[in-house]
């Protein structure tokens, strides 16, 4: 039995799209590469100051030239990459948690943030940084359990319920109960010789032990349980919880309660640590080494981070 190995022709014409689809994709493609190029371009070049600005009309039709030229080139091989990039969302959408919409979100936020900063290329590096076990992460991450979702329901029950707020105050002090109840309970734990294990923010239930991945997924986990929006920051060999606050006012919000109600002896002559966001919203330090939230860091540094909306 003789076996034929399909030539370069063949395999090319097995692979493309009838007539006009393939046209269609590669321009689809090539719209969404060329926005956040053109942010990029737009930000870094100087403005001529032509009238309707013709000068950025002119930057964005010679980027779309430019990279329709380069798609049409390896065409072949850049619609099998789309067709098994698309098998890989279908596949996150019927059964994992990233899939279409998620890289819908992924890709309006992205081009929202570049628009709003004077360094929009910083965002794309963002983007492609890696994040160590990501999809593990995500995973872990089980706020929907009903073990986590009454843990952080009985963390709300054991601090500062005589606080009596309304709205995202009251669900900001909530957020702080459940820092607080993890904060007095966590058992610093490292992981087995040589491996990275990461646990499910419902197994750091039953020791309240772990390193720091195994805290920043429980922290994340029970917040996003009680309506907050955590995330977790990577630094390089460090992972650490952080919790929106949201904008400048709501910061002095949180400052007053943090040093004149919550924790007023743990925060007393402390600085309240936090970063700002490419959209200016306003994120707290809940790491494990902190004692009250927004403490010192552990390591201010940022190489990627997760986001649990």
């Amino acid at each position: 039995m003789t076996i034929k190995i399909p030539t370069i022709a063949e395999l090319k014409e097995k692979l493309s799209l009838p007539k006009p689809w393939d046209s269609v994709v590669i321009f689809l493609l090539n719209i969404l590469i060329a926005i956040p190029l053109f942010l990029i371009a737009h930000q870094n070049l100087i403005d001529l100051e032509w009238s309707l600005h013709l000068d950025r009309i002119i930057i964005f039709i010679l980027i779309l030239v430019a990279i329709q030229l380069v798609l049409r080139l390896v065409k072949t091989i850049i619609i099998l990459i789309v067709f098994l990039y698309l098998i890989a969302l279908l596949y996150g959408t019927l059964f994992g948690n990233y899939g279409f919409n998620r890289v819908f979100e992924d890709y309006r936020y992205m081009v929202y943030s570049m628009s709003e900063t004077p360094n929009p290329q910083d965002i794309i590096v963002a983007k492609l940084l890696p994040f160590p076990n990501k999809s593990k992460i995500i995973n872990a991450v089980d706020f929907s359990n009903p073990k986590v979702r009454n843990f952080a329901l009985f963390a709300t029950t054991q601090h500062f319920r005589e606080i009596k707020q309304t709205g995202e105050t009251r669900r900001m002090i909530q957020c702080f109960a459940v820092f607080k109840e993890i904060r007095n309970r966590w058992n610093y734990v490292n992981d087995p010789k040589g491996r990275e294990y990461i646990a499910y923010a419902s197994e750091s239930l039953q020791h309240f032990s772990g390193d720091c991945d195994d805290h920043a997924i429980l922290m994340a986990a029970c917040i996003k349980a009680i309506g907050g929006t955590p995330r977790i920051i990577h630094t390089g060999g460090h992972l650490y919880p952080e919790m929106l606050i949201g904008n400048k006012n709501d910061l002095e919000t949180a400052i007053y309660l943090i040093k004149e109600v919550l924790f007023k002896q743990e925060s007393h002559h402390q600085q309240i640590h936090y970063h700002i966001d490419e959209r200016g919203q306003i994120w707290l330090n809940l790491d494990y080494t902190a004692t009250y939230p927004g403490g010192k860091f552990m390591s201010e540094e940022i190489l990627g981070e997760l986001t649990f909306n």
